[in-house]
């Protein structure tokens, strides 16, 4: 049974993927100035359609990144799929995913946000080698280039696709440079059935991540967080959290109570995802401050 309120000093930077809504004009260097006044601490770039970013652009948003102390991820074009059924498919979601690290670094941002892979119908165990292998291929490129990113696979929320915890806990194993994101809205749909959403199964998760990859692994994170809505096939659509089921508290206790430290972008949908990022950022930081002693869950 683990306890709540057994703690060990750990911070999160809180912040919205993709530009907060109210951010008063266009680009990323408004948006990292925007998220530095609403008293946010990170910001995710929301590559998500394709990356057409230049050289110039990039250095001015890790300029205005350092100069307002804002952390940067990148979320990568959704059109990645390292499970891609042509070598022409496979060959573009390649690019795709190398353009968002290169110009991601260019710009400050440390961790480089994907959606792996669709199984097609095929078993995961036979997903898994094929996915694994080319993403040891993308990583070493990567750092042969000296592109010093960590590439970060995320948990997602639908059962036809690749991306349980233990899959992209287990490429995190395999493949140098890699790390997991993971989304634990994601990880509640993917149950189907209203489960993974208790005091016990977030610490459950965030316990099979040290115990897997070490304690670093809990200092180095990069999390997603929102409510969402599900069906019998997972995740259906993200969700304010006044209209969610997600117990967040529990799963904010969680993090306290394991020390975690890193990042965390809240994908809740426009207009609410500025509101959410401070409702989370705000109740992390009360119950970071004030520990739960020894209380059963």
């Amino acid at each position: 049974m683990f306890k709540k309120g057994i703690r060990v000093s750990g911070s999160i930077r809180f912040g919205t993927v993709g530009a907060p809504s109210s951010t008063p004009a266009s680009g990323t260097v408004a948006a990292i100035q925007h998220t530095k006044a609403l008293g946010l601490e990170h910001l995710e770039i929301a590559w998500v359609q394709s990356v057409s970013v230049t050289d110039k652009t990039c250095a001015e948003i890790k300029a205005a990144a350092e100069e307002y102390g804002i952390s940067l991820s990148i979320h990568a074009p959704y059109f990645i799929n390292l499970n891609s059924q042509t070598p022409e498919k496979m060959a573009n979601s390649d690019a795709r995913l190398i353009k968002a690290a290169q110009k991601g670094f260019l710009a400050g941002a440390k961790d480089i946000v994907f959606h792996p892979a669709s199984y097609h119908g095929k078993p995961p165990e036979d997903v898994y080698p094929i996915v694994r292998d080319q993403l040891a291929m993308l990583a070493d490129k990567l750092k042969k280039e000296g592109v010093a990113v960590t590439l970060r696979p995320e948990t997602m929320g639908r059962v036809a696709l690749f991306g349980s915890l233990e899959e992209c806990v287990q490429l995190a194993k395999d493949v140098e440079g890699v790390k997991p994101c993971i989304d634990w809205a994601h990880l509640h749909a993917r149950r189907t059935d209203g489960s993974f959403n208790s005091y016990e199964e977030f610490a459950g998760a965030l316990a099979y991540v040290r115990d897997q990859l070490g304690e670093d692994a809990l200092q180095t994170v990069h999390f997603h967080l929102s409510g969402i809505a599900y069906t019998d096939k997972g995740e259906k659509m993200h969700l304010p959290l006044n209209k969610a089921d997600l117990r967040y508290r529990d799963l904010l206790q969680a993090f306290v109570d394991f020390g975690v430290s890193g990042t965390a972008g809240v994908e809740a949908p426009d207009p609410f995802h500025v509101e959410d990022a401070l409702v989370f950022q705000a109740t992390y930081k009360r119950l970071n401050g004030f520990a739960i002693t020894d209380s059963e869950d």
